[in-house]
C-alpha cells in the first residue's frame, strides 16, 4: 500500500529535463502542494538540445531554466533545483551524477521521491527518452543503497556534514507497469498552466490543452474512473 499523504511532508522530483515533470506529473504535484506537501523539483540537466526554432543553442538553457521555474510556480513548487555540469542527451547513471542526487536527497530529506522510470516503455517509446532513463537509474540507485549508506560517498558526510537519509517510497513516471493513478481533473488547469510556461517546447502545439486531455482520459479510463475524469500514472515502489 502507498505511503498515506499524512505520512509524508517531503517530496523530491528528480528528472532530467525541465518539463519532464510537467508533462508527467504536474497535476500530482499541484494536488500535493495543495495539501500542504513541500515538493521540491531536481533537475538533472537545462534541456539544451531542446525547442523547435532557430533560438541560439546557447540561449536554451537560460530559457529553458527559466519557464520550469514559472512552470513550478504554476503548480506550488517552489524549491526548483539544477544539477551543473550534465548536458542533455548526454546523460549516464554516473557515480557522479549519484552523488549529486544523493546529495539533494539529504538534504531535502523526502519520505516520498518522485522519478523516471528505468525501464524501457516499448508501448511509449518518446516516453523512454535515454536520458529518462539514465534519470531514474541514477535517482534508484541513489535511493537505494546510497541515500541511506554512511559509507558511501563519505565524503557527503564528512566534508558537508550531511547525514544518510532512507526514502520510505519512490513513485515511478511512464513505467511499463503502472499500479496507482491519481485522478487530476480538478488540478488539470494548473497543469495547462505549468505546460504553458514551456513555451520553447510547447508552443508548436497547435492545440495543447486537447492533446493532455485526451492522454489524461485514456489514463482515467485504463485506471477504471468515471468518463469524463483525467488522471497520471504511477509504479510505486516501497523501499523499506
Amino acid at each position: 500500500m502507498p505511503l498515506s499523504d499524512s505520512d509524508v511532508s517531503r517530496i523530491l522530483c528528480v528528472a532530467a529535463h525541465p518539463d519532464d515533470l510537467d508533462f508527467g506529473a504536474a497535476g500530482t504535484s499541484a494536488g500535493w502542494t495543495a495539501s500542504g506537501l513541500a515538493v521540491t523539483y531536481l533537475l538533472c540537466t537545462r534541456g539544451d538540445q531542446g525547442g523547435f526554432d532557430d533560438t541560439p543553442r546557447e540561449e536554451m538553457p537560460r530559457i529553458r531554466e527559466a519557464e520550469q521555474r514559472a512552470a513550478a510556480a504554476a503548480v506550488g513548487v517552489e524549491d526548483v533545483r539544477f544539477l551543473d555540469g550534465y548536458r542533455d542527451g548526454w546523460l549516464d547513471p554516473t557515480h557522479e551524477l549519484q552523488r549529486d542526487i544523493v546529495r539533494v536527497i539529504r538534504q531535502v530529506r523526502p519520505e516520498r521521491m518522485l522519478i523516471q522510470s528505468p525501464e524501457r516503455n516499448w508501448a511509449r517509446i518518446g516516453a523512454s527518452h535515454p536520458d529518462h532513463l539514465a534519470a531514474g537509474e541514477a535517482s534508484i540507485r541513489a535511493i537505494y543503497p546510497a541515500a541511506r549508506n554512511p559509507f558511501a560517498y563519505p565524503e557527503l558526510l564528512d566534508d558537508e556534514g550531511l547525514e544518510p537519509w532512507t526514502v520510505k517510497e519512490v513513485w515511478l513516471m511512464a513505467d511499463p507497469s503502472p499500479d496507482h493513478f491519481v485522478d487530476i481533473t480538478d488540478t488539470f488547469g494548473r497543469k495547462l498552466d505549468a505546460l504553458n510556461a514551456h513555451k520553447s517546447q510547447t508552443s508548436h502545439h497547435d492545440d495543447l490543452e486537447a492533446m493532455l486531455r485526451s492522454w489524461g482520459s485514456y489514463t482515467a479510463e485504463a485506471a477504471g474512473l468515471p468518463e469524463g475524469r483525467l488522471a497520471e500514472a504511477f509504479r510505486i515502489v516501497t523501499t523499506g
